[in-house]
C-alpha cells in the first residue's frame, strides 16, 4: 500500500504539472488566433473570456492524455535513474504488477477524460458554436471600427467611419464604395455623408442603413461619364440577422444522447471517438511502463522522443481512421475500435521483451551445451 501511494503520488503529481503546461501552451496559442479575429472586428472583445471558457473541456480532454503519458515516463524514468526500481525489483515487485499499479490512476484519468469528452465537451461546443453564430450575424454596426476600411454586412460594399457613437446606431463621417455590373458593364459608386444611422420600417420590420447630407458619385472607373448626386438622405435596405443561419452543424457539438444507436455513420464515429479518448488513457498508460525503462547511465529522457512519436502516431492514427470513416472510405465497423488492440499488442511485447531476450539467451545455451 505504501509503494502503491508513493506511485500514485509521482504520477498525479507530475501528470498536473505537465498538464497544466501543455493546456497553457494551447489556450495560449489559440486564445491569440481569437484576439486576431477581434482585432478584425470578427469577434467582439468582451466574448473572447467566454469562448475559452467553454473550450477548455475539450483542450483538457486531448491534454490529460498526453500529460498523464509524459508524467508517467518522467516520474518511472527518474525512479530508474535513481535505481529505487532495481530496489523495488528486488524486493519482489515485477512488471506485470507496475502496471496493475499504473492503471489504478489512469482509471481514475480515464473516468475524467470520459466524463469531459461524453457530457462536458460537447455541451461546450454547443454553447461556443451559438456565441460564435451570434457574431457571424451581429448587426453590421456591431462590427465597425473608426479608422478603418471594412465591409459593411454581406454585400460588396467598402465602409469608413471616422466616429461611431456609445450606443452603435449612428455614424459620423461616413464613406462607402460600391461595386457592380449594370447592362454589361462595371459601375462603381462612392457616398460620402455627414452622418449615417441603422432604422428600422416600424410597418414592415426591415432595418435599413440611412446616410445624411452626403454626394453620391457613380460611373465606370478610367471613363469622364458619371454623375453626381446630392441627397439629404439615402437609404439602403440591410439583411435581416438569423442566429440559425450562422449555427455550424459540428459533430463535436452533437450530444451523446443522440449518438447512441444512431445508424449514421458520422454519428456512430463520433462517438466511438469520444469513447477512444478514455481507452487510450488506459491504453498509453500500458504502453508508457516498459517505454520509462532506462537505466542510469542513459538519463530518463533517453526514450522520451520515441515515446511522443509513439504517441502521436497513436493519436494521429485515431483521427485519419475516423476522417476515413466519416468519407466512406473506411467501414464503420470495426471503425476506430481497429486501432487500440494493435497498440495493446506493442505494449504487450515491450513488457515482455526482456523475457524474451532471456527465453532466447537460454535456448542458444541449451544449443550450446547439446553441441558440446
Amino acid at each position: 500500500m505504501i509503494i502503491f501511494r508513493y506511485l500514485s503520488r509521482e504520477i498525479l503529481v507530475t501528470t498536473m504539472a505537465v498538464s497544466s503546461i501543455l493546456l497553457l501552451i494551447i489556450m495560449s496559442g489559440r486564445f491569440v488566433r481569437y484576439l486576431a479575429n477581434a482585432a478584425s472586428g470578427e469577434l467582439a472583445v468582451e466574448v473572447l473570456f467566454s469562448i475559452m471558457a467553454f473550450r477548455l473541456p475539450g483542450f483538457i480532454e486531448l491534454v490529460l492524455p498526453l500529460g498523464f503519458f509524459i508524467a508517467i515516463l518522467l516520474a518511472y524514468g527518474r525512479l530508474y535513474t535513481d535505481s529505487e526500481m532495481v530496489v523495488l525489483s528486488a524486493c519482489g515487485m515485477s512488471p506485470q504488477q507496475l502496471v496493475g499499479i499504473t492503471m489504478v490512476p489512469a482509471l481514475l484519468i480515464a473516468l475524467i477524460v470520459g466524463s469531459l469528452s461524453l457530457w462536458v465537451s460537447p455541451n461546450g461546443v454547443r454553447a461556443t458554436e451559438t456565441i460564435l453564430a451570434e457574431q457571424r450575424t451581429r448587426s453590421e454596426f456591431d462590427m465597425i471600427q473608426t479608422g478603418r476600411f471594412q465591409s459593411l454586412g454581406q454585400s460588396n460594399s467598402m465602409t469608413y467611419v471616422e466616429s461611431v457613437s456609445d450606443d452603435r446606431n449612428r455614424l459620423q463621417g461616413v464613406f462607402v464604395a460600391e461595386g457592380g455590373r449594370e447592362a454589361g458593364r462595371d459601375r462603381h459608386s462612392v457616398l460620402v455623408a455627414e452622418s449615417a444611422e441603422q432604422a428600422l420600417h416600424p410597418e414592415y420590420q426591415q432595418r435599413y442603413f440611412n446616410l445624411y447630407k452626403g454626394v453620391r458619385y457613380e460611373g465606370q472607373p478610367g471613363e469622364a461619364d458619371y454623375e453626381v448626386t446630392e441627397f439629404e438622405t439615402y437609404g439602403q435596405y440591410l439583411k435581416p440577422t438569423d442566429i440559425r443561419s450562422g449555427m455550424r452543424d459540428k459533430s463535436d457539438a452533437w450530444p451523446t444522447s443522440q449518438l447512441v444507436g444512431s445508424q449514421e455513420p458520422e454519428r456512430r464515429v463520433t462517438l466511438q471517438w469520444r469513447l477512444s479518448l478514455p481507452i487510450m488513457v488506459l491504453v498509453v498508460a500500458f504502453l508508457a511502463v516498459p517505454l520509462s525503462r532506462t537505466d542510469p547511465r542513459r538519463g530518463r529522457y533517453a526514450k522520451m522522443l520515441p515515446a511522443i512519436i509513439l504517441y502521436m502516431l497513436y493519436l494521429g492514427t485515431l483521427s485519419s481512421v475516423r476522417g476515413a470513416v466519416e468519407s466512406g472510405t473506411w467501414p464503420v465497423m470495426p471503425g476506430l475500435w481497429v486501432i487500440h488492440p494493435v497498440f495493446i499488442g506493442m505494449g504487450w511485447f515491450m513488457l515482455n521483451w526482456h523475457n524474451f531476450k532471456l527465453a532466447r539467451q537460454r535456448r542458444r545455451r541449451e544449443r550450446g551445451a547439446a553441441h558440446a
